[in-house]
């Protein structure tokens, strides 16, 4: 749940762009909770220091750890450029 919402948010992506903005980089992108994805333009942009409340973490294994270990190294290095 983000803060000072009302419905939760599911995370589907990791690092995102807005399409108007390539120069700004998100920690996330989410939909509507039960809804699921509707279309792009219905998608959610947002940082972590915006969440609320966690509900559910879903799957982790050893696939999406070794994936946050790479995203945290581009970041990383989209940061300090």
């Amino acid at each position: 749940m983000l803060k000072n919402a009302e419905k939760r948010i599911m995370i589907t992506g990791f690092l995102c762009v807005e399409k108007n903005n390539s120069e700004k980089i998100y920690d996330y992108t989410g939909c509507l909770y039960p809804e699921g994805y509707i279309s792009a333009d219905k998608s959610l942009l947002f940082n972590h220091d915006q969440i609320d409340k966690i509900y559910h973490l879903g799957l982790k294994d050893i696939e999406e750890e070794k994936f946050k270990q790479k995203l945290n190294e581009i970041e990383k290095n989209v940061k300090s450029n």
